[in-house]
């Protein structure tokens, strides 16, 4: 063979190999790694779930894709749920209109079911509440503390997370970044003192 004969086929196997590798799928550690995991922190996407509604619906967490949803954990027994509530219920109306969805996750003993339902009447909640369990618990780290929240946008994942009663401008704030506002709080009652207890252990 000679000397141009070699360089030739050099060169074609070179641009051979390079075509090969470039027409290859991505590596899967690759798409593993641009593959946003599943879990209860900032920046995963939300453990799905399918639980039991109050209206004798189920309702699936991953049906709401699209939508930014606030989750919320809480118990009828929980003092600062019970201060929570009602700022949830007015952010209800006041959000529901530009696609935000606020799920209440009972997490009250099984069988208080016409307890809960009564306590969401009493309060006026329109929102769909759902009766939580160990499993979906487990799924969010346990939710050792109540009231807590995380804020889930319209892909799935989770921007914002908040163990305790926050304040209301805080819950707000955190569903305007979610539709893409800023804070321009029309709250009431924002600078009021806060109970000294805002959470309460599960």
């Amino acid at each position: 063979m000679t000397r141009y004969a070699l360089w030739a086929a050099l060169l074609f196997g070179g641009i051979a190999a390079l075509l090969w590798r470039s027409s290859r799928p991505a590596d899967s550690r690759t798409a593993s790694h641009s593959k946003a995991e599943i879990g209860f922190q900032t920046g995963q996407i939300a453990p799905d779930f399918e639980l039991p509604a109050l209206d004798g619906s189920r309702l699936r967490l991953s049906g709401l894709r699209g939508r930014p949803v606030l989750l919320n954990f809480w118990a009828t027994w929980c003092a600062p749920c019970r201060v929570e509530m009602p700022w949830l219920v007015e952010l209800d109306k006041q959000y529901r209109a530009q696609g935000v969805q606020i799920i209440g996750v009972s997490l009250d003993d099984s069988g208080s079911q016409a307890e809960v339902a009564k306590f969401a009447q009493e309060h006026g909640v329109q929102y769909p509440v759902v009766l939580g369990d160990a499993a979906v618990a487990d799924a969010y780290g346990g939710v050792r503390f109540l009231p807590q929240s995380f804020f889930i946008d319209r892909e799935g994942k989770i921007t914002n997370s908040r163990l305790g009663m926050p304040y209301r401008a805080q819950l707000e704030k955190a569903i305007q970044e979610l539709v893409g506002h800023r804070l321009q709080s029309t709250m009431v009652g924002d600078s009021r003192p806060c109970p000294k207890i805002r959470s309460c252990p599960t």
